[in-house]
């Protein structure tokens, strides 16, 4: 995000709101469109990192931590890719530094 546009958004304020936004900027020290921006941006990072967090009901965290505590035994797929990676060069034994 390191690039920048010429893009306004333009949003009526009723003045109770924009007084209470202002009010709020004055206190951090920023003006109104850096203390919206601010205060939007965390807000939107708040709602995506919310999205992401995976819910699981009981039954699921019951069988997922299940899982975890008492792990099947590895299937031959599993046993053939710890064999090639202890045989590559990202094996920390294998590294010349």
């Amino acid at each position: 995000m390191s690039s920048f546009t010429n893009e306004q958004i333009l949003t009526p304020l009723s003045n109770p709101i924009r007084e209470v936004l202002q009010k709020a900027a004055d206190l951090v020290g920023i003006t109104l469109n850096q203390f919206m921006i601010q205060a939007s941006l965390e807000k939107a990072q708040t709602i995506i990192e919310h999205e992401q967090i995976v819910h699981l009901c009981q039954q699921d965290a019951e069988v997922f931590f299940n899982a975890l505590d008492n792990p099947p035994p590895p299937n031959d797929k599993l046993v053939e890719a710890v064999m090639l990676y202890k045989e590559s060069s990202l094996y920390a034994p294998n590294r010349n530094t």
